[in-house]
């Protein structure tokens, strides 16, 4: 299955907090900070929620 590597780039200060959730779904923490992910459908739609807070790019032959 694809993997896609997920960085998050701009603030949620003054989002709001469902978006900020989305964010904490997809294992993110701090700004800067890069998490791989299975690709899923479910994961699509967390993308698409903050996709202005984030730089998705899909991952090749790296280990799991």
């Amino acid at each position: 299955m694809a993997r896609v590597r997920i960085t998050w780039t701009r603030s949620a200060i003054g989002h709001p907090r469902d978006q900020r959730a989305a964010l904490r779904a997809l294992g993110l923490r701090r700004l800067q900070q890069s998490v791989v992910r299975e690709d899923s459908p479910s994961l699509r739609g967390n993308l698409t929620k903050v996709r202005h807070l984030i730089v998705v790019e899909e991952v090749f032959g790296e280990a799991s």
